[in-house]
């Protein structure tokens, strides 16, 4: 397999994208890889795209799967394991969100409470304050996500789309409340021996008309 000139500059870009991540490169590699290509793939294809070795490819499509981001797929007739990776660009993100959270959010939430269990010690007061900042933060990004995760990928789009409308929302220069800036209207203090605004105008046009 002969990658193309676009193709191997986004496989590149990926790579370089994934190792800034904390990614293996190798395993970025292959998922770009498998996420541009419409057929599904064996290792060995894999393995001559890429120009790695294939226990590096093998290694890279476990973790991969693992993630959620690529299945293995069998043909009939062909006893080669093949592999094809999550085409849907939200769907993606939003697995590698979710396994980056547990990997690293959930943990250090439960390190920040181990913590804050112990013992105090009063050389740790400051720092005792930092990580209760941390973890009020991590919890709070953590049910964020929850809410995140319950909504249906078209409201999850509207959401996305719809970031400027939200921005202008929690900015310090957002809308006024509601009939903020509104000149308030004068009360009908009409009663019932009284005529009300609508009967005085319709005189005072009468008057006019009249006169």
């Amino acid at each position: 397999m002969t990658l193309t000139p676009m193709v191997r500059q986004f496989v590149l870009h990926w790579g370089q994208m994934g190792h800034a991540w904390g990614i293996n490169r190798t395993m970025a590699q292959v998922h770009a890889l498998l996420f541009v290509t419409a057929e599904p793939l064996d290792a060995e294809a894999i393995s001559q795209a890429l120009e790695v070795s294939r226990s590096n490819v093998s290694t890279s499509l476990r973790e991969l799967i693992e993630w959620g981001v690529v299945a293995r797929v069998h043909t009939i007739g062909d006893r080669r394991d093949r592999f094809v990776a999550l085409k849907d660009v939200l769907e993606t993100f939003r697995r590698i969100v979710a396994e980056r959270k547990r990997r690293e959010v959930d943990p250090t939430i439960g390190l920040l409470e181990r913590c804050l269990a112990q013992e105090v010690d009063p050389e740790d007061r400051f720092a005792r304050e930092q990580l209760a900042r941390l973890l009020e933060f991590m919890r709070l990004v953590s049910d964020w996500h929850a809410q995140i995760e319950r909504l249906p990928t078209g409201a999850i789009l509207r959401l996305l789309r719809g970031g400027s409308a939200l921005m202008k929302l929690v900015s310090p220069g957002g809308p006024p409340p509601a009939g903020e800036g509104v000149e308030p209207s004068e009360p009908d203090r009409s009663g019932p021996d009284q005529p009300g605004r609508e009967d005085r105008n319709h005189r005072n046009s009468a008057d006019q008309s009249s006169s």
